[in-house]
């Protein structure tokens, strides 16, 4: 069985499915791996330490997805503008498909891959239990985002995150407001901590509380005892909810001298949490880093990867921060998505799809021309 990893051609996409470390372990297993020259570049794996662990370099866009019997990628398909096909067009029928792709956005491509019968599994929509931690891609990408964010927003501020004691006098510690205390969420609160801030961090759900205060921030916030699904993520609320919840935060982002939002619904539009009056009661200086702009943005006034400034307070919505941290988060996201695989493989190297796992069955979109996602059955 062969296992092809094309080159990404999504706008700014740098990851890569599959690192050569973990290449090698699936080729010592009797796996063979095709990777297409130039899919790890931007992840700073060459093409000669694909080589160097076994796989083969393919040159031939149209080739890798053709003799591919499983395609690992990190970006949904899309259009080859270069060869004139969509790349689901490039894949024959029956081949397996692994990636992050947001099948509850993309009907359009969820009706393609079913008329192909391309048997395809979304990397967003693991099952969030202690079986599948292991496989989540969302929460270790989210991992990255939030790292980077807090990194973003320090080198966007005018300010000095730690205290500091000098000879010309102390430096107050920087301020700094998270919302949403989700995978990005924490790391971006464990990250402002360890450069020094003050931290605070809203959310409506009472189980995150905890995990806040262990990491050294102030929990503020009313939480709602049914504010979060299933999964853990949190629920879309209702109109009187989120204006209730807009008018505490208000009171905290008028002193923050950083703000990072992270609250967004699967497969929704994001919350709207900063309105533009709340953002002009803020401190002149002030950063707002919205890791929800490709969702809408929790800010009113944000534009996707755009830096904008509303009455002296800094604006910034980057899309795909991951990438930014192309190696690591490619090295997490290659575990994720060969965990993934594995369990789907005999030892036999044979392919094996058992849809009474709730990993399996959770997490596919397509198979043998149906459609497996359950809100979308019937469009």
């Amino acid at each position: 069985m062969k296992i092809a990893i094309p080159k990404e051609i999504f706008l700014g996409e740098k990851r890569v499915a599959l690192i050569p470390e973990t290449a090698s372990r699936l080729i010592k297993s009797g796996l063979g791996v095709m990777v297409e020259s130039g899919a790890g570049t931007g992840a700073y794996f060459t093409d000669q330490t694909y080589q160097s662990a076994g796989a083969e370099i393919v040159s031939d866009t149209a080739k890798v997805y053709s003799q591919a019997d499983i395609i690992l990628k990190v970006q949904k398909p899309i259009l080859n503008t270069k060869l004139g096909k969509h790349e689901v067009e490039l894949m024959h029928e029956g081949t397996v498909l692994i990636g992050f792709l947001q099948p509850l956005v993309s009907l359009d491509l969820v009706q393609m891959l079913a008329q192909r019968k391309i048997t395809a599994f979304s990397m967003d929509m693991v099952p969030r239990t202690t079986r599948a931690q292991s496989m989540d891609a969302l929460s270790s990408q989210s991992t990255v985002t939030g790292y980077k964010a807090v990194l973003l927003a320090a080198n966007a501020a005018k300010k000095l995150f730690p205290m500091l004691t000098t000879a010309a006098g102390t430096i107050t510690p920087a301020k700094v407001f998270i919302l949403g205390a989700g995978v990005a969420g924490l790391q971006a609160i464990a990250t402002a901590r360890r450069l020094g801030a003050i931290v605070q961090a809203f959310d409506v759900r009472p189980a995150v509380k905890q995990e806040v205060e262990s990491l050294g921030a102030k929990f503020v916030g009313a939480t709602l005892q049914e504010a979060a699904d299933k999964s853990g993520y949190a629920k879309e609320l209702t109109e009187e909810q989120n204006r209730k919840n807009r008018e505490l935060i208000a009171q905290y982002t008028r002193d923050a001298d950083i703000v990072i939002t992270t609250a967004f619904v699967p497969g929704g539009k994001a919350p709207l949490l900063i309105t533009k009056e709340i953002v002009h009661q803020m401190k002149t200086g002030a950063v707002i880093v919205d890791l929800a702009a490709e969702q809408g943005g929790n800010c009113e006034l944000t534009q996707a990867n755009q830096e904008i400034v509303e009455n002296g307070v800094t604006i910034l919505g980057p899309v795909n921060l991951p990438s930014m941290m192309s190696c690591h988060a490619s090295q997490m996201y290659s575990k994720n998505i060969t965990t993934l695989l594995q369990l789907m493989i005999t030892k036999e190297n044979k392919l094996n799809l058992d849809f009474s796992d709730d990993i399996v069955k959770g997490c596919c979109v397509t198979h043998e021309g149906k459609i497996f996602v359950p809100s979308l059955n019937g469009k």
